[in-house]
């Protein structure tokens, strides 16, 4: 089968599934699975899809954001692995800010029984913390819809009256050139001032928001530490070349 010929097919698979694994590509083109990563790695280069780990999937459009109900349905092994690792940094003691994110709600069980102080913009966090009595302070602001999130000037002027010995952030996309990105420009000015308000900074992210890029730039990558689970090897090289990265087995 010639190469545009696999390319096609490969394409029409994304457009009926939004992922696949590689193994759904080398059944659908008979081709060998070195075959298929070379495929892959010329589509995104020539920005047709994106790599995952084990396959592929569509490209989505810069201001896609899918709700914190959608967010809650995926990659569940991977956030708790995640979450678990992410809370293991913390020590009591710490004043930290957690995001509004879902993987930032499953560090909250790990934190529980340890003296700390949490401040968040994020209303879904406040049952969980309340349920294991963390001190916890909620920002003000507008509250996003679908995130749940507390955006805008309220936001970042609550924001302002606190300093951090470490924050946790959740992410949409981790790109090498494009840095981290959010689809909400005032979501993405709360990420960035709550990283410039804490002396320890780290990302959250399973390895679907790699070479991603979504509307908001926060950072660039260098600004935080990024904790993921098993990435593609070629993918680790090029993102530890611009920063630092924890993978965490989720095996």
């Amino acid at each position: 089968m010639l190469t545009p010929e696999r390319h096609r097919i490969i394409l029409d698979v994304l457009a009926q599934n939004e992922v696949a694994k590689i193994q759904d590509f080398v059944d659908a083109t008979s081709s060998s699975e070195s075959t298929i990563r070379r495929d892959l790695s010329q589509l995104e280069e020539e920005g047709k899809l994106k790599r995952v780990h084990g396959g592929a999937s569509l490209l989505l459009q810069k201001r896609s954001e899918p709700s914190y109900t959608e967010k809650s349905t995926k990659n569940h092994a991977e956030k708790e692995r995640i979450a678990k690792y992410a809370a293991s940094l913390i020590r009591n003691g710490d004043c930290i800010y957690l995001d509004a994110g879902t993987t930032t709600n499953k560090m909250i069980p790990y934190i529980g029984s340890m003296e700390v102080t949490v401040v968040t913009n994020g209303v879904m966090l406040l049952d969980a913390l309340l349920e294991h009595n963390i001190e916890s302070y909620l920002i003000g602001g507008l509250i996003k819809n679908k995130t749940k999130a507390l955006i805008g000037s309220g936001a970042l002027e609550g924001l302002r009256r606190y300093r951090f010995d470490k924050c946790f952030l959740g992410i949409n996309g981790i790109h090498p050139d494009y840095g981290f990105t959010t689809p909400d420009p005032e979501e993405a000015a709360v990420k960035r001032l709550a990283l410039q308000l804490s002396q320890s900074r780290f990302v959250l992210a399973d390895d679907s928001k790699f070479n991603e890029i979504t509307f908001a730039k926060i950072s660039d990558i260098d600004k935080a530490i990024i904790i993921t689970n098993k990435i593609e090897q070629d993918l680790l090289i090029e993102f530890k070349d611009k920063t630092n990265i924890k993978v965490v087995d989720t095996e």
